[in-house]
Order: C-alpha cells, then structure tokens, then sequence
C-alpha cells in the first residue's frame, strides 16, 4: 500500500497491509518491509482507534482517524469491495479497478484537497 498526498509539503506513506472483517468493524494493519507491525487501525460503530508502538490514538470515526494519520479521510471502507474488484463509494475517491485480477488497484482522490493517490499491490 502506498499513500501520496499532494499537499505543501507533499507527504508520502508505504507499507504492507492486512485487511480484515468488514466495512463496519475491522481492522487495518500496516507492517514494514521486514514484518514489523508498524500500526494498527480498529474500528466499530463506536468508534475508530490507531495503535503505534505504545502510544493510542482515539477517534470518532474511521474517516477523522485516517485524516489524522495520512492528511485526508481515506477510504478504508471502500477498500474491501475494491479488493475484491467491486466499485464501492467513497467520497472524492474514484478507483481504477481494470488491474484488480493481476493484484493492483489505483484510487485517486480529486475533491475536496489536497488531492491523493492510493496505490494496492496485494494477492488476488
């Protein structure tokens, strides 16, 4: 997985990525190149929390946790059906799926700004 927000300065993010549950509770877990759990996302309808090392961040939702950590909401939610080659909504989010069956998926968000590009490396 690999994050790049064009803002000032731009600001560019790369890890791994496990994906489980579901759109309405799960988990996200983004490790190293060397397997090191680097975080850990969780969610439910109660709320959303990021778990680094020793230190815990809470929120109140999925979307005001992941524009804390990567400068805009990103579309978490969206990624299960992506995954899987579904079109799913996500707000100024727009997917490519046509390489979803090689393993790649590219989202990029226009609106509102700063814009972002999502790139997915993952096994079909």
């Amino acid at each position: 997985m690999a994050l790049t927000v064009h803002s000032e300065p731009p600001q560019s993010y790369s890890a791994g990525f496990e994906l489980r549950g579901t759109p309405a509770a799960g988990e996200l877990q983004l490790t190293s190149p060397l397997g090191t759990v680097l975080a850990a996302v969780h969610w439910s309808p109660q709320g959303a929390e990021l778990k680094q090392g020793n230190q815990l961040t809470r929120r109140a939702s999925l979307d005001e946790l992941t524009a804390d950590i990567g400068g805009t909401p990103l579309p978490v939610t969206a990624l299960f059906g992506w995954l899987q080659g579904q079109a799913a909504a996500a707000d100024g989010w727009t997917a490519d799926l046509s390489r979803q069956s090689e393993g790649r998926v590219v989202a990029r968000r226009l609106q509102p700004s700063p814009t972002a590009e999502l790139r997915l490396v993952f096994q079909p």
